[in-house]
């Protein structure tokens, strides 16, 4: 029997070519008769969907919510349905760069089938292509984006029956579109939403929230306000942060219940210090991706006397090339500041559409964005979007599609 460990990527790298060959040249034609399956697979999950912005809705704060529908002049004559908490990729060409950011669809699944998305964008400091959307997009610009993604939703046989979820500013946008699936009938289950916010001023969605508050009795919402709040608290809030002692206070007393955690990567790192105290089973505690991940170094196990600038030698399928960035950029940044696309999903090591081969020098993996596998060290594989360079590096990329 053939040792695992000696069959290199690098061996078929060189038959890609002539495999992609053969598929060009060759129809693509459906086996003959009925096949419901393959046509439900491709209803569900289309490689792109094409759409174009309906709607736009300013709330104020830098923060917009975009209604989207299908574009047929482009192809999307409907829209894929999804599960609330999913997420849909954008793909945008920005200064010449190819980009994908990953954005939690905030409507209802019911409202997929009538034809319609809602994704609700707040500008990140220093984000590119949240300031793109923010400053580009209106009514009729055409959007491309993914299938729906991401396993940030409620699955029956793994998350008890009540759940508290805990949000963050704009990390409430995937709660939305769970609460309104409840209230649908799409989903069954009991939601205690406790949202962070500054103030009282700053509640996203606080209206939306207050209808399906009276629409549904399976739904609660507290605000945690963490600016101090004068005079009188208003109605439905609690001031401070979101903590184990506040998480206790609304959980179920002598049941089992999971924990929903969206939000910023600092509420993250504080809230989960606060779960470590409750005794949780860790299949209740369900995270939502991160999204992109910024500076390493401010991370307590990054490595010292780390160079400020490292050089990359590519491969992408049978051509190659060196290019040099910064090592506070993921490898999928250096490569995309560089004009090489990278294909990706999630940027938050989570997806696998970027999973790449190793094949020379060091990189640093935030321990919160380690979903590799364990094949994956064996085989010396990375995610570039949440790996960090420390060295330069040699590295074997699939085709971005």
């Amino acid at each position: 029997m053939a040792d695992l460990k000696s069959l290199k990527a690098t061996k078929f790298i060189p038959m890609l070519a002539d495999r992609q060959k053969r598929f060009d040249s060759s129809a693509a034609m459906l086996p003959p008769g009925s096949d419901q399956a393959r046509v439900l697979a491709r209803a569900l999950h289309p490689k792109r969907q094409y759409l174009k912005v309906a709607n736009v809705i300013d709330r104020g704060q830098d923060c917009k919510s975009f209604e989207l529908v299908a574009d047929e002049t482009r192809g999307t004559k409907s829209l894929a349905y999804f599960g609330a908490g999913k997420y849909l990729t954008v793909f945008e060409t920005i200064d010449g760069m190819s980009i994908t950011r990953a954005y939690s669809i905030s409507s209802s699944p019911k409202d997929s089938l009538e034809g319609k998305y809602v994704l609700t964008i707040k500008l990140v400091e220093g984000g590119l292509m949240s300031r793109y959307i923010l400053d580009n997009w209106t009514v009729g610009t055409p959007v491309e984006v993914s299938a729906p993604s991401g396993n940030f939703e409620y699955q029956p046989l793994r998350d008890a029956k009540k759940v508290i979820c805990l949000a963050g500013g704009s990390g409430i946008t995937p709660f939305i579109s769970m609460a309104n699936a409840i209230a649908d009938g799409d989903e069954d289950f009991e939601m205690t939403l406790l949202y962070g916010s500054r103030n009282y001023d700053n509640i996203l969605f606080k209206d939306e929230l207050d209808e399906l508050v009276k629409k549904c009795d399976k739904i609660k919402v507290v605000h945690v306000l963490s600016d101090k709040i004068e005079g009188k608290k208003p109605k439905g809030t609690e001031q401070g942060f979101i903590t184990a002692k506040l998480i206790k206070k609304y959980a179920p007393k002598d049941e089992e219940y999971s924990v929903f955690l969206c939000g910023p990567q600092q509420m993250y790192a504080f809230v989960d210090k606060e779960l470590e105290t409750l005794g949780l089973k860790k299949k209740f505690i369900r995270h939502e991706m991160f999204g992109e991940f910024h500076n390493p170094a401010s991370q307590p196990d990054y490595p010292s006397d780390v160079p400020e600038t490292v050089s990359i030698t590519v491969t992408i399928q049978d051509e190659t090339k060196t290019v040099t960035g910064s090592t506070g950029d993921s490898v999928m940044q250096i490569l995309e500041k560089n004009g090489i696309s990278v294909p990706a999903r999630c940027r938050s090591g989570e997806c696998g559409f970027c999973h790449s081969h190793l094949l020379a020098g060091k990189v640093y993996v935030p321990k919160n964005l380690e979903y590799r596998r364990m094949a994956d060290y064996v085989f010396d594989c990375i995610h570039p979007c949440c790996s960090f360079p420390l060295t330069d590096l040699k590295i074997n990329v699939p085709v971005a599609k």
